[in-house]
């Protein structure tokens, strides 16, 4: 499942976090938790923010008042700390004491941001349940969080205009509610919107993960490795970075190859990583290219190092597109059955 959490029911929780990596899913996050915790009364009456970017700290002293005052003409009261990462410990600790015997009418919404929230307040509003995790997580999480935002979206997007905004957004998937809002907008709630109408409200391409690249690489798509690539050295990806992603890949290939691993437990276990994902990727590629495969990818990445470093007339995005078209045909289907 995506690693956004629903936020406990209204008034369930004396206290909420809203954290995550990207802010602009953090804040989509906490708007509509506010929301729900506002449900049909007033905004203005009930809602109070602290912490708003660009102020001078946070004076939890402030905040622990709006806490503690009961509403007036509204039946609750939604205290807003922004940018909660900015809170001290002695500013932690203050809350937590608060947080154990809360006032029953507040709800105290944290929006994560500005640094690291301190743990012993983490741990308070854990405790309560309040814990909302903004986040899309990555590989089949991932694809679960951009199905389910889509399917509940204010329009319908058919199969191919659905793959078509998961292809353009990437890893910006903090766009997605802002670009449905805007098909709402132009088509009505509700409408059903097909590749060809979604087309225009697409701005530039978002940025891909790098391990977009290296699964294009080991898969020898060149097609889709070079489109791949582009979209990195357009979102600010630096052609020296390519080539230190590339070579930790070929580096773990190249660990693997001979020592016996064949399980990827055993291959993470060799090559010092928690997780066996990735390292079932860098033994799969292996696998697909084989020991000349990989002393022939040594060659290459060696021989773009010196070019990136001068050794060479060509730019640097040109160096590493023949370099990527060049690995990507070591893996071509041909050469598996090798």
């Amino acid at each position: 499942m995506g690693r956004v959490t629903t936020a406990p029911a209204t008034g369930a929780s004396s206290a909420f976090l809203v954290r995550g990596d990207d802010p602009s899913l953090v804040a989509q996050e906490a708007h509509g938790l506010i929301t729900r915790l506002v449900g049909d009364a007033d905004p203005g009456l009930v809602v109070e923010e602290h912490g708003a970017p660009g102020a001078d700290g946070i004076d939890v002293g402030a905040v622990i008042d709006a806490c503690t005052t009961p509403p007036f003409l509204v039946e609750r009261r939604v205290v807003v700390v922004r940018d909660a990462g900015r809170l001290t410990a002695t500013d932690a600790a203050r809350l937590v004491a608060y947080l154990a015997d809360p006032l029953p009418s507040t709800s105290l919404v944290l929006v994560g941001g500005g640094g690291t929230v301190p743990q012993s307040l983490v741990k308070a509003v854990g405790s309560a349940g309040g814990m909302v995790e903004a986040s899309a997580g990555t590989g089949k999480a991932r694809s679960q969080w951009f199905a389910d935002h889509v399917r509940h979206g204010p329009v319908r997007l058919d199969g191919a205009a659905a793959a078509l905004l998961a292809d353009h957004l990437g890893e910006d998937l903090g766009r997605l509610a802002g670009l449905l809002d805007s098909l709402a907008a132009a088509y009505g709630p509700g409408a059903s919107v097909t590749a060809a109408e979604l087309a225009p409200f697409l701005g530039g391409a978002g940025a891909v993960a790098p391990w977009d690249l290296t699964d294009a690489v080991a898969a020898g798509d060149t097609a889709r490795a070079l489109a791949v690539l582009r979209r990195l050295l357009d979102s600010g990806f630096h052609p020296l970075a390519v080539l230190t992603v590339l070579h930790r890949r070929f580096e773990q290939v190249l660990r693997l190859d001979g020592s016996g691993a064949v399980t990827p437990d055993a291959a993470a276990s060799l090559l010092g990583l928690r997780s066996s994902f990735p390292a079932r990727k860098a033994l799969e590629h292996g696998r697909r290219i084989g020991t000349d495969g990989v002393a022939r990818a040594l060659q290459l990445l060696a021989a773009a190092d010196l070019d990136l470093r001068g050794s060479t007339g060509l730019p640097g995005e040109a160096v590493v597109e023949i370099l990527v078209a060049r690995l990507s045909r070591l893996a071509r289907p041909a050469r598996r059955g090798r």
